[in-house]
């Protein structure tokens, strides 16, 4: 008896990036890709359709909802499918985002087409599927976590490197001032800065935040 075909559905908002994982991934043994979404929104509603066994997920859609935001969506709901997250992206702030969104696993698109499957594979056996690097990371966060700034830390830095003030970030992500204000301090504490600036700079350069 043949195992069954595992079926996915691929959530990327680029054409390019959809047509050439449907043509890597539709020469794997075993593998069947059952739909593609363009948008996190459609993701959301074609998981929850039924008929798809994991989700390769990018994080960034441009306007609309986050990666991590629809994995969220999607594995909330019981029996649902696996999201396997597929980005460009590897820092602190991206990664939290997405295993705390409950994401089976974690690659970057350079990722050789074998670890790609491998990776397919394991997360539609229900369990975790991280690129090397990004459990590395995750590792050095677990051997010195007090040092590691925490995804709230992160959300902050991120806004903040983005250019808004600290009200903005406040309605953001609905925090008071003092609050944000707060997270900051200890951000600085934690990177050895005295400024905004020095703080988004060595967040940057150690990789925790998007540039």
């Amino acid at each position: 008896m043949t195992d069954p075909l595992i079926r996915l559905l691929l959530a990327d908002d680029h054409p390019v990036v959809r047509a050439g994982l449907r043509a890597v991934l539709d020469t794997e043994p075993g593998f069947t890709v059952v739909g593609e979404a363009a948008t996190a929104e459609r993701a959301v509603e074609l998981a929850a359709a039924g008929g798809v066994d994991v989700v390769l997920m990018d994080l960034q859609f441009g306007a609309g909802m986050h990666g991590s935001e629809a994995t969220a969506a999607i594995t909330a709901v019981p029996g649902g499918p696996r999201v396997l997250v597929l980005t460009t992206y590897d820092t602190d702030a991206d990664i939290l985002a997405a295993v705390e969104a409950g994401a089976s696993g974690y690659l970057l698109k350079d990722a050789p087409p074998e670890e790609l499957a491998a990776a397919v594979r394991t997360a539609a056996a229900g369990q975790s599927a991280l690129a090397p690097a990004v459990a590395h990371r995750l590792m050095d966060r677990m051997r010195t976590p007090a040092e590691a700034l925490t995804k709230r830390e992160l959300e902050v830095l991120q806004l903040v490197g983005e250019g808004l003030s600290n009200q903005q970030i406040s309605k953001v992500l609905f925090l008071s001032q003092a609050t944000v204000k707060s997270h900051l301090v200890h951000v600085f504490a934690k990177l050895g800065v005295d400024s905004r600036t020095a703080a988004v700079a060595a967040a940057r350069e150690r990789r925790l935040i998007r540039r």
